[in-house]
């Protein structure tokens, strides 16, 4: 399958290049036909082009900045961020194949592998911990104790 992609980052240097690579490489590894595009503060780097884009299946966006999507109207589109790409490349590419092979055009987001309900029952538990010792024996308590 063809994929093409972008990748973007405020800076563009370190994290967009990583993850660039890292897409290229799990495509092929996977079997497919992967060309990345890095865009950044310095410009765009391996720019994709009219017919690149024409002959992809799939579109992966892996931004933390906006990136423009006309070019990709009429093809599938997955969005990701850059720490996705740098971290589960896979699920991004397995998402636009799945995508592609739906025959389906359109956006769609990565879902994080984090749920919005786990973390909130994680902030619960935590806020329930005391951390530390004796409140009691605190600097806020000395100090208010002092200032009585």
């Amino acid at each position: 399958m063809k994929l093409v992609g972008v990748t973007a980052c405020p800076t563009g240097i370190a994290h967009s290049q990583m993850a660039a690579e890292n897409l290229q490489t799990n495509g092929e590894k996977m079997g497919h036909d992967v060309s990345i595009e890095v865009q950044g503060a310095m410009g765009a780097q391996d720019e994709l082009t009219a017919a690149e884009i024409e002959a992809a299946d799939a579109v992966i966006i892996a931004a933390d900045t906006a990136v423009s999507r006309d070019r990709f109207e009429e093809k599938p589109l997955v969005k990701g961020t850059v720490k996705d790409a740098v971290n589960d490349a896979e699920g991004l590419i397995r998402e636009a194949v799945e995508l592609a092979e739906s025959e389906s055009v359109g956006e769609t987001e990565l879902q994080s592998r984090d749920s919005d309900d786990t973390s909130a029952n994680d902030t619960s538990e935590r806020e329930q911990k005391q951390i530390g010792g004796d409140p009691s024996k605190g600097l806020f308590a000395r100090l208010k104790r002092l200032f009585s």
